[in-house]
């Protein structure tokens, strides 16, 4: 008899050593190293946004497929090689079988992120922005907002890129019943502004009512995740007016060139840091790494919830 092919996850290897994990745990995705920022920032962030969940109490598990092997946590020398690879693939839930199959290697999207992150049993998980409703149009949505819907997970994240229809965005959310959470604001954060003039459907202000939401969430039978949105600081944000234009500017200029897919927001967010001169790019790194501390806040919160019921 013919034996069957190993399975591209392995409980038992130690770079999936997440499965069935006893301590906090925080998911962090790859797309912002592969696709999201030039090198050699994208390495940099990566091992901070490690360190900084490591210094608030949780452990980081970056996600990425590697050589057609899905790896839930990267060592130092993978994360230089997603890093520095040319040609890797962007990586939503359609794609890994095709990497996968090909033994290709890939950055993980926000909904690839998350369909990994939950197959190992993580609940916490952190990004910079969401994707969501580019144009209603041409119905180019992403999956993140899918993934949002399906998976249980608490998500921390700066709301949805500003490049985005964010009023579309949210009102898909809320047809998919995704909770829209406000961290200390009651205003839906614009990525690099603290403010888009759009409700939250919820305010919490600290990691402990974060989580007591969301297990009440769940315990009703939702099925999908929790959005919790932090704006950044008055001091690191820039303000919504003063990133309008070159917002405007980024989106035509895709249109002319016909750029579509899922080329479309790498395109975008890099067309975004030259038309502001990299301010842009350091609101960013900030947010990303004010997520990812938020991120292991709760996360270690949740965990220690999970130990009083044992």
């Amino acid at each position: 008899m013919t034996k069957p092919p190993p399975s591209p996850i392995n409980p038992a290897s130690p770079e999936n050593r997440f499965l069935h994990h006893s301590f906090p745990v925080v998911a962090l995705e790859s797309t912002v190293i592969t696709h999201g920022l030039p090198r050699p920032q994208n390495l940099q962030l990566a091992r901070d946004m490690e360190r900084v969940v490591r210094e608030n109490g949780a452990t980081p598990a970056t996600i990425a497929i590697l050589d057609g092997i899905l790896r839930i946590g990267l060592t130092e020398t993978e994360l230089e090689q997603l890093a520095n690879q040319d040609n890797v693939r962007k990586l939503s839930r359609r794609d890994f079988a095709t990497a996968i199959v090909n033994k290709e290697s890939g950055g993980t999207t926000v909904a690839g992120t998350m369909f990994a992150a939950h197959r190992a049993g993580i609940k916490v998980f952190a990004t910079g922005g969401i994707g969501g409703v580019h144009e209603v149009e041409t119905l180019d949505i992403s999956t993140d907002l899918q993934a949002l819907s399906d998976t249980p997970m608490i998500v921390v994240c700066a709301g949805a890129k500003a490049i985005l229809d964010l009023p579309a965005t949210l009102e898909y959310l809320e047809t998919m019943a995704v909770p829209v959470i406000g961290y200390k604001t009651d205003e839906f954060p614009a990525f690099y502004s603290r403010q888009s003039g759009l409700p939250v459907s919820a305010r919490l202000d600290s990691p402990e009512e974060v989580v007591t939401f969301t297990k009440t969430h769940w315990e009703l039978g939702m099925k999908g995740a929790v959005l919790v949105c932090q704006p950044l600081s008055s001091e690191e944000e820039i303000p919504r007016h003063q990133v309008e234009g070159a917002i405007v500017q980024a989106r035509w200029e895709a249109h002319e060139k016909g750029i579509r897919g899922q080329e479309l927001t790498p395109f975008l967010l890099s067309r975004m840091a030259e038309l502001t001169e990299g301010a842009s790019l350091k609101a960013n790194l900030s947010l990303l790494l004010n997520n990812a501390r938020l991120a292991a806040q709760i996360s270690k919160e949740f965990w220690r919830s999970q130990e009083k019921k044992v």
